[in-house]
């Protein structure tokens, strides 16, 4: 174990995990020891014209109540109630790899309506046996589902651009864990900031090189926890023995970027109170006030 670190009685360590930070104890600083291999399971990796079409039609949307003339609105692209004349500003989200089921996702899109601000959220697993994985697998199949994931935001974007109650003037992306990775690479255009959860912008076991491309004068933020357990150095297969664990140096020349670090978070921080302060008060200064 960590030096300084604690165990509570009665929950030991499993035996394969203390097997595992023995050797990593053991070994040198610049090798690391690899977890038990992961698991690959699907074979689809590029979207369909079927699938194209059911990313959009299965998305949650989430539209304040301007929108409605009534109250928020929760539910898929498919069910979008009439809409009022009024143009609200909207977040393009990426969902992680276990997709659009995590409740934190339709909580966090309900209390950014309640914000005022739209949101719609692209169903990846819309695509017919869309390749899925446990942790760790080789590097080229992540990067053929980043792929994937970076082809649907030109899907949501054009959606959203045609949509009557959207301002295409005020339009953010953002995206947690899998998905964090595409809206760090994307170019920024069309957007005017971007949010990052849980994602560290470092090559990593995840990734063939972080490739993030956010323009010097784009707002970035990034939320993460200071301990997270793929991205952080607790990982033991992390492959990377001087990572930050945060968006740091990718992000060292840009004067608009933001890092909010949750100490003792889980990987899902979207909910957070430190994350919906620092989310509360972005979104505020990059589609609130323009």
């Amino acid at each position: 174990m960590k030096a300084g670190s604690t165990r509570l009685p009665g929950n030991p360590l499993p035996r394969a995990r203390l097997i595992t930070l023995a050797c990593c104890l053991l070994l040198s600083p610049a090798v690391f020891c690899r977890a038990t291999a992961g698991e690959l399971k699907g074979t689809a990796f590029e979207h369909t014209p079927t699938s194209k079409i059911g990313v959009i039609e299965g998305a949650n949307v989430a539209l304040p109540a301007a929108v409605t003339g009534s109250v928020a609105f929760f539910g898929k692209w498919r069910d979008l109630p009439p809409a009022t004349p009024a143009r609200v500003p909207v977040v393009i989200f990426l969902h992680g790899s276990s997709g659009l089921g995590l409740k934190a996702i339709e909580e966090w899109q309900s209390w950014l309506a309640q914000r005022g601000i739209a949101s719609v959220a692209p169903d990846s697993f819309a695509l017919a046996d869309r390749a899925t994985y446990t942790s760790p697998i080789a590097k080229e199949l992540y990067e053929r589902i980043h792929a994937l994931r970076a082809s649907e935001i030109d899907l949501a974007l054009d959606a959203v651009r045609a949509a009557s109650w959207a301002d295409p003037s005020r339009l953010a992306l953002a995206g947690t864990s899998e998905g964090a990775v595409a809206v760090a690479r994307h170019s920024g255009a069309g957007f005017l900031a971007r949010v990052i959860f849980s994602w560290s912008c470092e090559d990593n076991y995840f990734v063939d090189g972080h490739r993030t491309t956010i323009p010097t004068d784009q707002p970035v933020l990034n939320v993460i926890s200071a301990n997270d357990p793929f991205f952080s150095r607790d990982n033991s297969f992390l492959g990377n023995p001087t990572a930050l664990g945060h968006c740091g140096q990718a992000l060292r020349g840009n004067k608009s970027a933001e890092i909010v670090l949750i100490a003792g978070a889980p990987h899902t921080v979207l909910n957070f109170p430190a994350a919906r302060h620092a989310v509360a008060g972005f979104l505020t200064d990059a589609l609130l006030r323009k």
